[in-house]
Order: C-alpha cells, then structure tokens, then sequence
C-alpha cells in the first residue's frame, strides 16, 4: 500500500468536463502542484453523495486558500459517470477523475474487492499530494467514514503546515 513520503505512480486517467474528454497523466495532475485527492468506492452512492464529495464542495474555498491548487475526486467509474455525478453536485471547484479499470487504484494498493456491488473498487481514503509525493494519508477503515472527509483533511493541512 501507498505510504507518506510515496510518490504517485505514472498513470493515465479518463477525465470529461464540460462534454469533452481527455486522458490527463499522473505528472498532468500533480506535477509541481499540491493536490488534495480523495476516492470514493462508487459514484452516486449514499455516503459519497450526501457526506463525501459535498464536504469538499464545502470547503473547496478553504482548502485552496491554504495553498492547496486543486482538489480531485477519484473513483473506479467511468469518465461518463463522473462527469454526470459532478453535474449533479454542482461540483465546480472539483475534478471528478475517474480510474475506470481500477489500474491507478490497484497501483497504490487501496483497491478492494467488492462482488457483486461493482467488482474492484477504490477504499475511501484522502492524501496531501506535494510535486507527486504523499504528503498526508488517511484511509478509511471498512465500513467507516471518518478521517477522508474534507474538515479532517483541512485540519491536518493547517496543523502540518502543509
């Protein structure tokens, strides 16, 4: 599993704002930026709609006032689908990426077998990303939703110095 102090793998993700697509890279996303990126296990699911991805949309204005240049919301969905559910939350101010085969999510070891829910899919977990390496991380245990959610990672932003 990713550790503090890790550096990101070089990855090429799907990305649709806006109707149009890209492919952005690792070094697109994090190179020479600092970058609070959270996962969800799946998109339009109750704790990622009502709790998780709203908390940052919250706080987006905070975070980026601590120096933090972007905030990306990662799931094992499809380009399409992320798209759709930023839409749906009105998330402007965040980067809905999605992993759709799960190959940056299994790279860092906080991928998880879910059967029948959706096969692999990404643990709830957020970090501090600095130029690509790890900075802050806080995964979530099974079941729980506690230390990924954006008020936490603030905190820990402005007590680290981040």
């Amino acid at each position: 599993m990713l550790n503090v102090n890790d550096s990101l793998p070089d990855i090429t993700f799907s990305l649709r704002q806006d109707g149009h697509g890209s492919n952005p890279t690792t070094d697109d996303l994090f190179a020479g930026k600092r970058v609070v990126l959270f996962a969800v296990p799946g998109a339009f699911t109750p704790t990622c709609s009502n709790a998780h991805l709203p908390g940052y949309i919250a706080l987006a204005d905070k975070l980026q006032g601590t120096g933090i240049d972007s905030i990306i919301c990662l799931s094992v969905n499809d380009a399409f689908v992320m798209e759709a559910w930023a839409k749906t939350q009105n998330a402007e101010q965040i980067t809905l990426l999605a992993d759709g085969g799960g190959e940056f999510t299994q790279a860092i070891g906080l991928d998880v077998q879910t059967a029948t829910f959706g096969g692999v899919r990404s643990r709830r977990y957020a970090m501090v990303v600095d130029n690509k390496i790890v900075k802050i991380l806080n995964v979530e245990a099974a079941g729980k939703f506690d230390v990924s959610d954006a008020q936490t990672m603030l905190d820990a932003i402005e007590n680290d110095g981040l």
